[in-house]
Order: C-alpha cells, then sequence, then structure tokens
C-alpha cells in the first residue's frame, strides 16, 4: 500500500507561537522575562523544546549550562501541554490534501519528533487526529528521525509498504529521514524555514498543499 507520512510542527501545522510560550514560561520561572521572540524565533521553535531553551540561555550568556536545559525541558513540555492549541494553526490546504489522498486509496500518517502524547493531543484538539492511519513521536520507539526506523514503523503502522511511501516535511531532519530509508522526500517551501528546504536537493519542494497530490503521483505512483 501506498502511504504518504507526514512531518506536524512546521509541515502540517505552525506549531511555533505555543512552543515559543511555553520556553518563555520556562524563562519567567527563572526570573528573567521572556528570551524568544515568537515570529523571529519560530523556526528555532520547530526545531524543538530543548532547541529554543539552548537559544535563550546562550542569550542569557548561559549556554554551556546543560543541566539547568535539562532541568526546564519538563517544565517546558508540562506548559506547553497545558496550552498547546492556543496560537496554532494548521496549513492551509494541509487537511483537503490529506482527505484527498486517502479518498485516492493512499495510506496516510504522521513521524513526528514531538512526543508521542503531545502529538496525539494536538491533533485532538485540533479535530483531526482521526485523519491519520498512524501517528509516531520522538518516545514511540527507540529511535527517532533522522534514523529511517523511525520512518518505516509509521508506515508498517499505517498498513503500508515502508518502500513505497515518501515523507513530507519541512527540515533537514526530515530529508536525512527520507533519504536514509530510500524514498523521495517532499518538502514544504511556506513554513519558517522554507527559505532553504530547495537547497537540501529533495524530490520535491511546495509553495501549498494544492500541490501535493499532483507531486505524490509523480513520485509513488
Amino acid at each position: 500500500m501506498r502511504t504518504v507520512v507526514f512531518d506536524l510542527d512546521g509541515t502540517l501545522a505552525d506549531t511555533s507561537g505555543d512552543l515559543v510560550a511555553a520556553a518563555n514560561a520556562c524563562f519567567r520561572g527563572l526570573g528573567v522575562g521572556d528570551m524568544l521572540d515568537p515570529v523571529a524565533d519560530a523556526g528555532v521553535a520547530l526545531r524543538g523544546g530543548r532547541a529554543m531553551l539552548s537559544l535563550g540561555m546562550e542569550r542569557l550568556g548561559r549556554g554551556a549550562d546543560v543541566a539547568e536545559i535539562d532541568r526546564q525541558y519538563p517544565i517546558l513540555l508540562e506548559a506547553y501541554a497545558q496550552a498547546i492549541d492556543v496560537h496554532t494553526t494548521l496549513y492551509p490546504g494541509a487537511m483537503e490534501a490529506v482527505a484527498g489522498l486517502s479518498d485516492a486509496g493512499y495510506k496516510v500518517a504522521i513521524c513526528t519528533n514531538k512526543p508521542e502524547r503531545l502529538a496525539r493531543l494536538l491533533m485532538e484538539r485540533l479535530g483531526v487526529l482521526g485523519a491519520f492511519a498512524a501517528l509516531t513521536g520522538a518516545d514511540t520507539l527507540a529511535v527517532r528521525k533522522p534514523d529511517p526506523e523511525h520512518l518505516r514503523e509509521t508506515v508498517r503502522r499505517a498498513g503500508g509498504d515502508p518502500m513505497r511511501s515518501l515523507l513530507v516535511g519541512d527540515t533537514v531532519t526530515d530529508f536525512d529521514t527520507a533519504r536514509a530509508a530510500g524514498v523521495p522526500s517532499v518538502l514544504v517551501g511556506f513554513g519558517p524555514n522554507g527559505a532553504a528546504v530547495a537547497d537540501l536537493g529533495p524530490e520535491a519542494v511546495i509553495g501549498h498543499y494544492d500541490e501535493l497530490p499532483g507531486v505524490v503521483t509523480r513520485l509513488i505512483g
């Protein structure tokens, strides 16, 4: 079965505003105020909680304080869980593309480096979890992207064939995952990292989800 697998943050949804808010809650707890900007630091936010904490600590002159970053990380996750869908929005056309692919006989799934519990919570809050045949997160398996087994197992859980799949993403991590798995990658050009994705050399870059069905047909039939 042909399968289209989606990354979540920066690919299906712009989650950066809620991620930055969670990181800033940590810095306020440290008594230093907001250290991240929801617009300027959106790209960093989509690289995950530790990336945001590391950037904020660098701005405090404490970039080497790994112990504090480790201490703050679970605090960030809890703050994020409490307000996970305040600012988050699905990208235009994303769910229409997912529905169209499903109707055309493709399996669709999510493979994200967000913790699975939080990914499922967000998809439930957005009302779209049921549109996907499988969802795996950073802690679902013993490995995570860019390890190709994360992608392959996601496809298998969706009922698909890992060698008849592709990964839709927005970062070098997604590109490297697909390449390691021996399948095509389609990167989105409309997220915070969009300006640089073409330089990676994916099989396709899309500027809007309207383009995805045709690209999928071309790449995996």
